[in-house]
C-alpha cells in the first residue's frame, strides 16, 4: 500500500490543525509553511477536507481553518480512505472494493495479503491525531530530510 502525496499532505495539514486545535484558526499559508506543503496543492486539499467534514473555515482577518472534530476523535484511517480510497496492499483483499482474483481458489497469497491489509487497518484505525501528538511530544526540532519535504 502506498499513500499518495495528496493523502500525506492532507494528514500533515490535519496534524498542524490538531496541534493548533485550542487556538485561533490557522491560515492556509501558515499550514503550508509549517508542514512544507505547496500552497496551491494545500488549498485544493483543504477544500476537499472541508467537503468531507474534516475541517471548517472562518473568513476574515481572524479567519482560517480549524478541525471539525476533536483530535482524539479523528482517526488516521478515516482520512486515508477519504483521500486515497480502500486500504489494501492488493485489490483482491480490499474490503470495500474487492477485485476478483486472477487465480480464484489457487492463490497461495490470498490469506497473507488479507493479514497484511488487516494489520495496516488495525494501526491506522486505532490511531488518532491526538495519539500522534502525544507520540511526537518533544520532537519539534527534528531534522527533516529533503526527500520528505
Amino acid at each position: 500500500m502506498t499513500v499518495s502525496a495528496k493523502c500525506y499532505y492532507a494528514l500533515r495539514a490535519l496534524y498542524a490543525l490538531a496541534e493548533h486545535a485550542d487556538s485561533t484558526p490557522l491560515k492556509a499559508s501558515e499550514i503550508a509553511e509549517r508542514q512544507h506543503i505547496p500552497i496551491k496543492f494545500l488549498e485544493a486539499i483543504l477544500s476537499q477536507l472541508k467537503g468531507g467534514g474534516y475541517v471548517n473555515s472562518r473568513r476574515g482577518v481572524e479567519g482560517g481553518y480549524f478541525l471539525a472534530k476533536a483530535p482524539d476523535r479523528l482517526k488516521i484511517g478515516e482520512v486515508i480512505r477519504f483521500i486515497d480510497g480502500p486500504i489494501a496492499p492488493v485489490d483482491c483483499v480490499s474490503v470495500s472494493r474487492p477485485k476478483e482474483c486472477e487465480y480464484p481458489g489457487h492463490c497461495p497469497f490470498f490469506g497473507f495479503w488479507g493479514r497484511v491489509r488487516q494489520a495496516i487497518s488495525d494501526v491506522v484505525d486505532q490511531t488518532t491525531f491526538s495519539d500522534l501528538m502525544k507520540e511526537n511530544e518533544g520532537r519539534r526540532n527534528v531534522y527533516v530530510p529533503d526527500w520528505m519535504i
